[in-house]
């Protein structure tokens, strides 16, 4: 189960209305770094599958949301729970690191 694509008329009720905390990919297709944390995601969409939703938004597609919460460089990786951001991550973070923010936000430290 690979990360879902979501765009800017689904961000509301896929992201700040799910009631599980939803990791949010901004990325560009052209983006080389971005093109690394894309296995990486994907894999721990599968790992944490019905605890957490993993989903990715084309910022060139999609520049409302983006804008919305501040995104000037990518890879951004934003953690929302209970409708906020409560983590975020500029740049690749390696699955570690992605990990860390599903950890926090499952463990109820944010």
């Amino acid at each position: 189960m690979a990360a879902l694509h979501i765009s800017d008329n689904d961000f509301q009720e896929k992201v700040l209305k799910n009631d599980k905390p939803v990791l949010v990919d901004f990325f560009a297709t052209w983006c080389g770094p971005c093109k690394m944390a894309a296995p990486v995601l994907d894999k721990l969409a599968d790992e944490f599958a019905g605890k957490v939703e993993i989903v990715k938004m084309d910022v060139d597609e999609n520049p409302q949301t983006p804008g919305q919460f501040g995104v000037m460089s990518i890879p951004s990786v934003m953690m929302f729970k209970g409708g906020k951001v409560v983590d975020q991550k500029v740049g690749f973070g390696g699955e570690a690191g992605y990990k860390a923010m599903i950890d926090k936000a499952l463990a109820g430290n944010v």
